[in-house]
């Protein structure tokens, strides 16, 4: 995973996780897909159990929704079980998805869904446990539909994953730029030496950039806006 990719459905990642359950022991598992270039979450599942057959299943459900053909999409995971099974290998070669995982011994190798994750486990509303799965589905039910339409990303200039997924990033930006536009028609003495600009979506991202490059979860701000940066927990 050494090249940028510069659109969605180029290259997706995902990761399981544990939720605790209601009594010490129990757990459900959330299964999450991400596309890495516009953070949409384009599949997920909550189950009793980690499967490497469950995983096969919202897999091929999720490239059959999302309408993407043979040999276009790369898949990205960590080298958890379920991830390197024979069950989820034979899935991609049939679908002609090209499979990549992270590097061994390299513990940050799986960014996007990492950060995503921590996005996750650190809302205020997030539970110390989940009482059900209904409760469990609830929950992400309302947190995927926040982060894929609600959440203006700081990796993605501020714009939503579904509007950077979707193609809307172009009409959403002129429509920022018309507006700080007429903001500096009217008071141009509240900007400094050139006309404002919005935050850009940037052009590429990387799972593994290059030693000498930028850091693919770095924005690069336009100059002259007099803007203050807000961390974002998301990466």
């Amino acid at each position: 995973m050494d090249a940028p990719y510069p659109a969605p459905n180029q290259v997706w990642s995902w990761d399981i996780t544990k939720l605790l359950g209601p009594a010490k022991w129990t757990y459900f598992y959330l299964y999450v897909i991400l596309d890495i270039f516009s953070r949409y979450v384009v599949g997920w599942m909550l189950a009793h159990r980690e499967s490497a057959h469950l995983a096969e299943r919202l897999i091929r459900e999720t490239v059959v929704k999302q309408g993407v053909a043979r040999d276009r999409l790369t898949l990205h995971s960590d080298r958890g079980p379920s991830m390197r099974s024979q069950t989820v290998a034979q899935l991609l070669a049939t679908l002609g998805i090209t499979k990549s995982h992270s590097r061994p011994h390299v513990s940050d190798d799986n960014p996007f869904s990492e950060s995503h994750f921590k996005t996750l486990k650190y809302r205020p509303e997030f539970p110390d446990r989940f009482t059900s799965i209904e409760h469990g589905l609830e929950f992400c039910g309302k947190f995927f539909h926040w982060q894929n339409h609600e959440h203006h990303h700081w990796g993605l200039g501020l714009l939503t994953p579904a509007t950077v997924h979707f193609g809307q990033a172009d009409t959403v930006l002129a429509a920022r730029q018309a507006v700080l536009t007429a903001a500096h028609a009217a008071h141009p003495e509240r900007f400094v030496r050139q006309l404002p600009r919005p935050m850009a979506l940037p052009s590429e991202v990387w799972i593994n950039p290059p030693a000498d490059g930028p850091d693919p979860r770095m924005l690069q701000l336009p100059r002259d806006t007099n803007f203050e940066p807000q961390l974002s927990q998301t990466g």
